[in-house]
């Protein structure tokens, strides 16, 4: 059984936080707010992977009111999730992912991503696309108040199939 998820993520952009996204610490003077690293790319991947397989969302499994999860480093979240699906029985046969931001320039930092997101989740680079755009000015990633993020994932049951 082939199973599909779709994520979505969009953090404001602040002063005073670190600009982290794919696991990438991105030389710029602002940053996400959020409870964890805030980490836009990998939430929606962590989404995207939890809905393929009906498990709610990165909301139900690590939520902003649990204290363990403050400042918490969102590559150990994907890895947690990435587990919560090879548990459920499946494999991650793909991740698509576009980052939407106005600045800074994603694009430098994508294979740096995909390799921090396929070690997470236990696949190859080649499993991996991360993709970056602007709007043009338009919106609240076009004018600069924050970054979002969509991920579509593909995942395999590795279950035998009995009819």
């Amino acid at each position: 059984m082939i199973r599909i998820g779709n994520g979505y993520d969009v953090h404001k952009v602040v002063e005073g936080r670190k600009c982290i996204v794919g696991g990438v610490e991105i030389p710029w003077e602002y940053g996400l707010l959020g409870h964890s690293d805030a980490d836009v790319l990998l939430h929606a991947i962590c989404d995207a992977l939890l809905g393929s397989v009906a498990l709610g969302d990165l909301g139900k499994h690590f939520p902003d009111s649990d204290d363990k999860w403050k400042g918490a480093d969102s590559m150990v979240i994907l890895s947690e999730v990435a587990k919560l699906v090879k548990v459920s029985g499946y494999a991650i046969v793909n991740i698509d992912s576009i980052i939407i931001a106005q600045k800074p320039k994603m694009s430098p930092y994508a294979l740096e991503m995909r390799q921090n997101i396929a070690k997470a989740c236990g696949i190859g680079v080649d499993q991996v696309s991360v993709k970056a755009t602007t709007e043009e000015g338009l919106g609240f990633t076009g004018v600069g108040d924050g970054i979002s993020a969509h991920a579509v994932c593909l995942v395999e049951s590795v279950r035998p199939q009995y009819i």
